[in-house]
């Protein structure tokens, strides 16, 4: 669809200009999504969508159309949506329909977006290939028989597919970057408190944050000028004024700072993937930029203390779904012990439980302080390597992931090497920072290569105009 490869702005303009209508755009996705064998979605909303599409038409058309007017977002099945099941890529919420809206499906919403569907994942967002969802794997659209990336492969994959303009994910510890490195995509995390968490279903409430999916890095700005902001139902949300993402975005990169981590390019890093950044790197000295070396020595723990915490947190937050209240119940109860014990081990996968027994273990007595407080120490540290960075440097840039995508199913059964898929992913959510991974090409089986681009907090607008560069520069 030719349009969907344009910029949303080139896109709304059409909209404005009476080229095409909402309607016709919304069909012409909900019928790629019908025909797409990829899996990424877990609920089509099509009625829903095309009754916001005629209104959306209607406002164009009498001068009051919101923002993201006709944009087709595709959300991650994590965030709530009032009467929409909401399921988290779990059994254990395979019938719970949310009785509300998260605040960011309330902004899409307001902003006259069109929200097109709920997109497959790993439940509950633990996964790095969103294989472990109850719903089925998601194929790669570059190639079928590989990975997406996880834990939001879905929305990535509906963008990469174009099956939608963008989507939300969420990133815990890398879930929107890496999918969208290995699809092909833009994918930001915002700083920990710019986008409001309400109804975003809890992994780990420290380091889970709303993130975004797109084709160009200015739809990523369009959608973080709609969504970013305080919210009163989230304490966690900053009260930080947000700018005009849109201001500096084409500025260019001359005189800026880039850090240059030595820890990021050791052993393990895919030797096409290397390249692909240095020379991003090189052409970006040569415009002007300034790259500086630096040293993050706490990189080699990210994995560790990241796993540590998640988990933990994990196993506090997913202790409600009891089978009481709502959700998935086993049949054939003989009293109460055997209800809890027999629905949440039907009603979650491997992995959930593999991380909520994890979690139970490090916060028990005897290994509290041998395990989270540590942890909890090593995050701290981790925090001042950035802190001590960025006073030398504007940006920090390194690869996204160490490998392009693999095989479905070539890591099921090893769950180390799949968490090591995260290695450069997990130390921003740990300190907070804001990142962002945007395509450099392909390897030589012609799969994405995504570079990352870190700054310090509250500095997306940086973010946008580093990205901003290399994607209209295309070193």
């Amino acid at each position: 669809m030719a349009e969907s490869r344009q910029t949303y702005q080139q896109i709304q303009s059409r909209l404005n200009n009476g080229e095409t209508t909402s309607e016709k755009l919304a069909l012409q996705y909900i019928e790629k999504i019908n025909k797409s064998d990829l899996n990424a979605f877990i609920t089509v909303l099509d009625e829903r969508a095309l009754d916001k599409a005629r209104e959306v038409d209607r406002k164009i058309q009498s001068g009051s159309a919101g923002p993201l007017a006709g944009m087709v977002v595709a959300v991650k099945d994590i965030f709530s949506m009032n009467k929409v099941r909401t399921t988290c890529g779990s059994k254990i919420l395979s019938s719970y329909i949310a009785p509300y809206d998260a605040h960011v499906v309330s902004l899409l919403e307001k902003a006259d977006a069109v929200i097109v569907g709920k997109t497959n994942m790993d439940e509950f967002g633990m996964g790095s290939s969103t294989e472990n969802s109850a719903y089925g794997s998601v194929k790669n659209p570059h190639d079928p028989d590989r990975i997406p990336g996880g834990s939001s492969g879905g929305s990535a994959a509906a963008v990469a597919a174009d099956l939608a303009m963008t989507a939300l994910g969420s990133d815990t510890g890398g879930s929107v970057r890496q999918p969208a490195a290995l699809c092909g995509i833009a994918g930001l995390r915002p700083t920990y408190g710019r986008i409001s968490r309400y109804g975003l279903i809890a992994f780990a409430s420290s380091l889970d944050t709303v993130g975004l999916f797109s084709q160009f890095v200015s739809d990523c700005a369009d959608l973080l000028q709609v969504l970013a902001g305080e919210d009163g139902n989230d304490s966690t949300s900053s009260p930080v004024a947000v700018p005009d993402y849109h201001e500096n975005i084409e500025q260019g990169i001359k005189g800026l700072r880039v850090g240059v981590p030595e820890e990021y390019f050791r052993g393990g890093l895919d030797s096409s993937i290397r390249e692909s950044v240095q020379n991003v790197l090189q052409a970006m000295e040569k415009e002007g930029a300034v790259l500086q070396p630096i040293k993050l020595p706490m990189t080699d723990y990210g994995i560790a203390t990241y796993y540590l915490i998640c988990t933990a947190e994990a196993s506090s937050n997913l202790a409600r779904y009891d089978a009481v209240k709502y959700g998935f119940r086993a049949s054939d109860i003989q009293d109460l012990d055997q209800m809890y014990l027999d629905s949440r081990h039907d009603g979650f996968g491997d992995e959930v439980k593999r991380r909520i027994m994890l979690g139970t273990y490090v916060l028990s007595a005897g290994y509290y302080d041998a395990y989270y407080i540590k942890a909890q120490k090593c995050r701290t540290l981790i925090q001042q390597d950035f802190k001590k960075a960025f006073e030398d440097c504007d940006v920090i840039i390194g690869p996204t992931t160490p490998t392009t995508a693999f095989k479905l199913g070539e890591k099921v059964d090893d769950p180390m090497s799949m968490y090591l898929s995260d290695i450069y992913t997990v130390t921003a959510p740990l300190a907070g920072l804001p990142a962002i991974s945007i395509p450099i090409g392909k390897d030589d089986s012609n799969l994405p290569i995504g570079i990352q681009i870190t700054s310090d907090a509250f500095q997306e607008d940086l973010l946008f105009r580093v990205a901003n560069w290399i994607e209209t520069s295309n070193p």
